[in-house]
């Protein structure tokens, strides 16, 4: 007769799973947005209060804060009766060069770009790197060479002087090359010259399609560089009725007696030139928001090649 018992066979034990170590919160994200929000937000948060003040509040007042309606109601009447709703004028100009400007430059660059990205040519490469060296150069070395260009041509004082210089946008051709090169594949443009479509034909119906976002990217950056430049029309109009936006706020600079002594009866005090500069930038903002969708699809385009 057995004796023996069987024994419940052992079973190991296994450890209990070790509770996650929490990690200290990196502090580095949030110095870099507060280092963002004093040099970047902070002077256009007073730039905005600092035109709904007087300019005695302006100055002895604290920085951040906020005026009266009554305060901005009177800096934007005397903005408005400025030399005659000049900033208006100015702001008109602004936007009959940027935009005849752009349309200009759409036409040109996208083209180019795709020429340069998709068809073989003699002097292809002489061009793409003669493309790029002009991007490299600063816009202030082509100045006197451009007002020698037009001084020839008799156009100095027209609106084609501002505008033909605004249209030649070398990095808007960069970066269609780089959109042509990377995000639309060879196979999908020969597939269309197979089914019988010209050369035109394939960047009409299938390469410009395509590239909608990178139209948006180029657009945007030529309407901006367009909008700010101040150097080219300060050269190129002698008159100041025909001044872009940005050459008028140094007009309304002139006239504030704190920048210089010796303005006349014209006259103007900081708060109106704050809200002159908001009026300046507002155009590049509303364009911002309603773009800005385009403008992440363009610049992620390219970031892989398919």
């Amino acid at each position: 007769m057995r004796t023996d018992v069987e024994r419940p066979p052992v079973t190991a034990r296994v450890p209990a799973p070790a509770k996650p170590r929490r990690r200290r919160p990196n502090p580095v994200p949030g110095l870099v947005l507060a280092l963002f929000f004093l040099f970047f937000v902070l002077p256009v948060l007073w730039l905005v209060l600092a035109a709904t003040k007087t300019d005695d509040q302006l100055v002895h007042g604290h920085p951040l804060s906020a005026g009266s309606w009554r305060a901005l109601a009177a800096n934007w009447d005397t903005l408005t009766a400025y030399q005659g709703n000049a900033v208006f004028r100015w702001l008109g100009n602004s936007a009959l060069y940027s935009f005849s400007a752009l349309a200009i430059t759409l036409c040109v660059a996208i083209p180019a770009g795709y020429a340069l990205a998709k068809t073989a040519f003699r002097g292809r490469r002489a061009l793409l790197v003669t493309t790029l060296v002009v991007m490299l150069m600063p816009n202030a070395t082509l100045v006197v060479p451009l007002f020698l260009e037009l001084n020839t041509a008799h156009l100095i004082g027209t609106m084609w002087s501002i505008v033909l210089p605004y249209a030649f946008y070398p990095f808007g051709v960069y970066l269609a090359y780089l959109y042509f090169t990377t995000a639309v594949p060879d196979e999908l443009l020969d597939a269309a010259r197979l089914d019988g479509c010209t050369e035109f034909g394939v960047f009409r119906r299938v390469a410009l399609p395509l590239a909608l976002p990178v139209v948006a990217l180029v657009g945007f950056f030529s309407f901006v560089a367009n909008w700010t430049n101040y150097f080219l029309p300060y050269v190129m109009l002698p008159e100041s009725d025909g001044f872009p936006v940005q050459v008028g706020l140094g007009t309304l600079l002139n006239d504030v007696p704190q920048f210089n002594p010796t303005a006349g009866g014209l006259a103007v005090e900081r708060p109106v030139l704050a809200l002159a500069t908001l009026l300046a930038i507002t155009p590049v903002l509303v364009v911002f928001l309603f773009s800005q969708r385009f403008l992440v699809t363009g610049m992620l385009a390219g970031a892989t090649k398919n």
